[in-house]
């Protein structure tokens, strides 16, 4: 082999493995690149299921949403802040999916029973979208779901004229369409990513 080949193969053989370097590269990135935005919980051995009334007086399973994405929150209706802000903004999200959007389900769990009797949850819930379901139990029955859910909340002293708030976890909490917990998303996640992660979790069980 003459000098010149030689030169040649070695200038080659340093691109090949440059290349494989770089695509290895790309490849171990494109691997820990998280494919929520979420927070994936897949596996996770609490959150099997709940057993509520929603807000037209059916009662309801997870069973019943079976082939839907499902977002659960929990709040109350008299939530100044996190409960409206996170419910719009899920609705948002649930539009966003367009002709998909019949695949998701928004649920309310209410953690004030006491006050959000299905009247209120009719008048609340579907306000942020119309197929959304406010849910609701007796309160033993709401403490047992929350702590299946691992769901903090906590109502305060009453002030004066009676009225009193209910400190809550603010996360919405995300099945799959074969009803498996997989993510959790905070409140503050912005409604094209929520969009995102529902529509790529439909895509997972499109075939």
């Amino acid at each position: 082999m003459t000098r010149g080949r030689l030169y040649a193969w070695l200038v080659c053989a340093a691109v090949l493995i440059l290349g494989g370097i770089a695509a290895y590269a790309t490849l171990g990135r494109q691997a820990s690149t998280p494919a929520f935005e979420a927070v994936d919980i897949t596996g996770v051995e609490w959150g099997k299921g709940f057993e509520l009334t929603d807000h037209l007086g059916c009662r309801r399973t997870l069973a019943d949403f079976r082939g839907k994405v499902v977002a659960m929150f929990f709040g109350f209706t008299q939530c100044p802040d996190v409960c409206p802000t996170t419910m719009a903004k899920l609705g948002e999200a649930v539009r966003l999916l367009g002709e998909d959007a019949s695949r998701a389900q928004g649920l309310f769990v209410t953690v004030d029973p006491k006050r959000d009797t299905p009247q209120v949850l009719s008048q609340y819930v579907p306000a942020f979208h119309p197929a959304f379901l406010g849910l609701y139990a007796d309160a033993e029955t709401t403490a047992r779901t929350a702590k299946e859910f691992k769901v903090y909340y906590q109502a305060q002293p009453p002030n004066e004229t009676g009225f009193y708030t209910v400190d809550h976890s603010g996360q919405i909490l995300v099945f799959d369409p074969q009803g498996r917990l997989r993510l959790l998303m905070r409140p503050e996640l912005a409604p094209e990513s929520m969009a995102r992660d529902l529509r790529a979790l439909l895509q997972e069980h499109s075939g």
